[in-house]
């Protein structure tokens, strides 16, 4: 059986306490309704979403401060939580890798992560995802999706530069699609190849707009509106240049059909 964390520690003192009447039902019900939320200033960091949602919460780096970045990264390594972050530019990348000398940064994808320890693994089996990029323009976009995906535990595996311009070279590599438990199609300028992509594979396709292209290609808007209005079923499709949330739902979808080939239940929200 798992140790208990911090915050079950936290609900059983109180818990302990109301019985014996240090506590009221009142101050007892204020308390558990902040379980979950470390309050760090203006930052209230959720480390109760890895129960509730499978994988913990994921810091928009875009904006914040160096030191708001520094004090929710060491709030959540203080507390066992395998750190990503997102949008983390090159300059503050440096200082935090000073200060955090375990972690890793992507400088195309923008992602700066701490990992846990192998042996605080989240997962014990691996789903299978693969990610396509239509052009190199895309990549910065396909590696955000990338580390997105390795982070909640899949395999990835990339296919480069397959764009509708040349559609041999996506049949030179649909070996490497047709064994995924979920398919990252990242695309810009007409937003064509999800749809090829989805004509080919068994599995969900989660179409990625990017922002490369000319005019009229709106900056991603045309693209967007291309994968929303694919006519291959298995496609589905998120924000412009959103790579981060076309590798979470694929790390999702790809967590689950790992757990079915094991002969595991699907993951839920565990009771405390």
């Amino acid at each position: 059986m798992a140790e208990p964390d911090r915050e079950e520690l936290k609900v059983r003192e109180w818990i302990a306490r109301y019985v014996n009447g240090e506590l009221s039902f009142t101050e007892f019900l204020l308390r558990v309704r902040q379980v979950g939320i470390v309050d760090l200033d203006a930052i209230q960091l959720d480390v109760d979403r890895r129960r509730r949602c499978g994988f913990p919460e994921v810091v928009y780096g875009e904006g914040k401060s160096l030191e708001s970045l520094e004090r929710v990264f060491r709030a959540m390594v203080e507390r066992g939580i395998d750190v990503l972050a997102t949008r983390i530019s090159q300059d503050k990348a440096e200082v935090l890798l000073s200060k955090f000398p375990g972690a890793r940064y992507n400088p195309v994808g923008r992602t700066f992560r701490i990992p846990l320890p192998t042996s605080q693994s989240r997962e014990e089996v691996q789903g299978r995802v693969t990610i396509v990029t239509a052009g190199t323009t895309d990549l910065p976009v396909a590696e955000e999706a990338r580390e997105t995906a390795e982070w909640t535990g899949a395999q990835v595996t990339m296919v480069q530069d397959v764009g509708v311009a040349g559609p041999h070279r996506l049949q030179a590599n649909l070996h490497l699609l047709e064994q995924a438990d979920a398919v990252v199609v990242v695309a810009g300028m007409e937003g064509a190849l999800p749809s090829v992509v989805g004509g080919y594979v068994s599995c969900p396709v989660i179409g990625v707009p990017t922002s490369v292209g000319y005019g009229a290609s709106f900056a991603g808007v045309a693209a967007l509106l291309s994968m929303l209005n694919s006519c291959a079923a298995n496609v589905t499709v998120v924000n412009i240049d959103a790579g981060f949330k076309g590798g979470y739902i694929a790390g999702l979808i790809a967590r689950n059909a790992a757990r079915a080939r094991a002969g595991l239940p699907p993951a839920t929200v565990s009771s405390r």
